[in-house]
């Protein structure tokens, strides 16, 4: 079995309904898989059971069955019973924290690699690759350890967005990933904007949606990645 893995930057694209943009991009991994498990370990602001309700809804037009990890005695017993995992958006840390803590770090890498299809948005994107280093988000938690999924072998950075308000002094995405690549040159980063997704057929990897990407990777900072790109040379660092 090959890796077959969906990494969505986003759940939404500006005011569109909830995964609304993204049933093209997920309807393709449903074909051969029913029975999903959602883990909404990345909700901190709202309860799993909420959190679920929203995916429910947002996905219903696909008739899936989609149950919470939660809802379940036994979190890993319940990912190897389905034919799918779906991990959503959030806080990225408390989802690490979570997948260490119920011990579903190396399950989940080793279900996916059998074939599991797996769909993750916004923090569950984060967690697919190497590590969370290149998170967006607060660290309101510890994980035992920032190595993540290993889905692909690079860095991600979700909702990658340039854009610097009047005014502000803040770092920009740029200059902030720009510190990342000081400290680790020779891992690739790979930004993806809202509304477009990284999509892993065993060894190829192609860019999904209407706007490109952008790679950092040492000297290369925010080279624009075109629409349709095949990225496939990632997979091999």
């Amino acid at each position: 079995m090959t890796i077959n893995a969906l990494l969505l930057s986003s759940s939404r694209v500006g005011d569109t309904p909830y995964l609304a943009h993204a049933i093209p991009f997920i309807k393709p991994l449903t074909a051969n898989a029913q029975k999903w498990i959602f883990i909404p370990y990345a909700g901190v602001s709202m309860s799993y059971d909420t959190y679920l309700a929203s995916v429910v809804t947002g996905l219903a037009e696909l008739e899936l069955d989609i149950s919470g990890i939660h809802q379940h005695p036994d979190p890993k017993q319940a990912i190897k019973d389905a034919d799918g995992i779906l991990i959503g958006g959030g806080n990225t840390f408390h989802l690490l924290h979570q997948l260490y803590h119920y011990d579903l770090v190396a399950l989940i890498r080793e279900q996916v690699a059998l074939g599991k299809p797996y769909i993750g948005w916004s923090a569950g994107s984060n967690v697919s690759g190497l590590s969370i280093r290149t998170t967006n988000d607060m660290p309101i938690i510890e994980p035992p350890s920032f190595n993540a999924l290993n889905l692909v072998p690079f860095q991600l950075n979700p909702h990658y967005s340039n854009y610097q308000a009047p005014g502000h002094n803040g770092e920009t995405r740029a200059q902030r990933l720009l510190e990342f690549t000081k400290v680790d040159p020779l891992t690739p980063v790979i930004g993806i904007v809202e509304g477009s997704a990284l999509w892993r057929q065993g060894d190829t990897l192609s860019l999904l949606g209407d706007k490109p990407a952008y790679l950092f990777c040492g000297e290369q900072q925010e080279i624009p990645i075109p629409v349709g790109s095949d990225l496939s040379h990632l997979l091999k660092s």
